[in-house]
C-alpha cells in the first residue's frame, strides 16, 4: 500500500488506518462522531492526498477541458474552481473531479482517488488536442482544514490574506511552504485545501503548524470515516456509491453542473435524450425517526414492490436521525412521500426529502 507523506504523523495519533483506493489512510483518530462534530462546530484537519492532480497545459488546454467535462469551463477566469463531471458517450460518469483555472493555457483537474489511473487513461485517449497532460498525483500532498474556524487557524500560518471567494485559489505559502491554497471542500462547512510538493518535511510543518495554531480552537485530526458522513449530510455524491458509469449526471441531480447548450462535448447527445425524455429513476434523500442503519446496497420498497436502493446511509452526528441518498423510481422522488427501506428483513419507513439533509 502506499503511504501519504503524513503517514509517521496519522501513526503517531494512534489513528485506525485502512486500505482506501491504495494507500494507508486514516478511517478515524478518535471517534467518528467527535471529529464529525469538531467540523461542524470548530475545525478539522484530513489528510487527502490519496486525491489525483492532472494539469492540463497547452493552447487548446480550455478546448480539452470543454471536451472532457460537462460544465462549462468557458466560464472561469484565471483563479477560479469549478465543480464538473467526465462522462462516456452513453452518458454515464467516468468520474466527478474539481477544474482548476490556472491560465487560458493551464488547468489542473483534480479527481477521486480511486479512479486516478482510470481517469488519466481517459484524458489520454481522448487527447485531440495535442494538449500535455501531466499526472503529477504522486508529487502533491494536499491537506484539507475545514470549519466554521478554519479561516482563523490557517490565516496564522499563510502569508496572504484569506479572502477567497467560494470556489477560487490562489498561490501563498503555508507555514513557509509554497502551495496552491483554494477555498474548497467536502464538508458544507467553511474550509479550505491546501495542495503541495515537498514530501514529508513540508508535510509535517504544515501540519504541526496548524495544530499549535489551531490548539485554542480544539482543532481535530479526522478520518475518512467523518468525511463521509459530513459530505452525506450535504448531499453530496460520492463516487462508486451515488455515482459511477451505470449513473447519469441528470439522474444523479447534477443537471446544475451539465451544460447541455455549451457545445459539444463527450455524453452531450446522450445526456440530451435523457433531458428530453425524462428520467426514469432520481437520487434522493431520505430521512428516518425509527431507530435503524441504513447502509449501501439496502433496497427500497413502495406500494409492495421495490423501486431503488440505498446508494449512502448513515446515522446523522447532527439530526441525530438515519439518513440516506438512493434512486428510487422518478414517481416517488417527490419530497414529502413516504417509502420503506429494508433493513435486516424489516420495513422502515423513511420520508423523501429535498436534498441536503442539513441547510447551510
Amino acid at each position: 500500500m502506499k503511504k501519504t507523506a503524513f503517514y509517521e504523523v496519522h501513526k503517531s495519533l494512534g489513528a485506525k488506518l485502512v486500505d482506501f483506493a491504495g494507500y494507508e489512510m486514516p478511517v478515524q483518530y478518535s471517534s467518528m462522531i467527535q471529529e464529525h462534530k469538531a467540523v461542524r462546530e470548530s475545525v478539522g484537519l484530513f489528510d487527502v492526498s490519496h486525491m489525483g492532480e492532472v494539469f492540463v497545459e497547452g493552447e487548446k488546454a480550455l478546448d480539452f477541458v470543454q471536451h472532457i467535462t460537462v460544465n462549462n469551463a468557458a466560464k472561469l477566469v484565471d483563479g477560479q474552481v469549478q465543480y464538473s463531471a467526465m462522462c462516456y458517450e452513453d452518458g454515464g460518469i467516468v468520474d466527478d473531479l474539481l477544474v482548476y483555472k490556472i491560465s487560458d493555457n493551464k488547468f489542473m483537474l483534480v479527481v477521486n482517488a480511486s479512479n486516478k489511473d482510470k481517469d488519466f487513461a481517459w484524458m489520454q485517449k481522448n487527447n485531440k488536442f495535442d494538449v500535455e497532460l501531466r499526472d503529477e498525483s504522486d508529487d502533491y500532498s494536499l491537506l484539507a482544514v475545514q470549519g466554521p474556524n478554519s479561516q482563523k487557524v490557517l490565516q496564522e500560518v499563510c502569508d496572504k490574506e484569506l479572502d477567497l471567494g467560494y470556489y477560487y485559489f490562489f498561490n501563498a505559502k503555508v507555514a513557509g511552504v509554497d502551495a496552491i491554497v483554494s477555498r474548497t471542500g467536502y464538508t458544507g462547512e467553511l474550509g479550505f485545501e491546501i495542495y503541495f510538493k515537498g514530501g514529508v518535511k513540508a508535510a509535517e510543518a504544515i501540519w504541526y503548524a496548524l495544530v499549535e495554531s489551531g490548539a485554542d480552537l480544539n482543532i481535530t485530526p479526522c478520518g475518512l470515516g467523518s468525511r463521509d458522513s459530513l459530505r452525506l449530510e450535504m448531499g453530496m455524491c460520492l463516487y462508486g456509491n451515488d455515482i459511477d458509469q451505470t449513473t447519469n449526471t441528470i439522474e444523479a441531480g447534477l443537471k446544475w453542473i451539465t451544460k447541455l447548450k455549451k457545445g459539444d462535448f463527450i455524453g452531450r447527445e446522450a445526456l440530451v435524450k435523457v433531458n428530453e425524455q425524462g428520467i426514469t429513476r432520481k437520487l434522493v434523500g431520505m430521512v428516518a425517526d425509527k431507530k435503524a442503519f441504513p447502509r449501501h446496497g439496502y433496497e427500497i420498497h413502495a406500494d409492495g414492490k421495490k423501486i431503488g436502493d440505498v446508494t449512502s446511509g448513515t446515522v446523522s452526528p447532527i439530526l441525530e436521525k438515519p439518513i440516506a441518498m438512493g434512486y428510487v423510481l422518478a414517481e416517488y422522488a417527490e419530497p414529502g412521500k413516504n417509502v420503506n427501506i429494508m433493513i435486516r428483513g424489516k420495513e422502515v419507513q423513511v420520508e423523501v426529502i429535498k436534498l441536503p439533509f442539513i441547510k447551510k
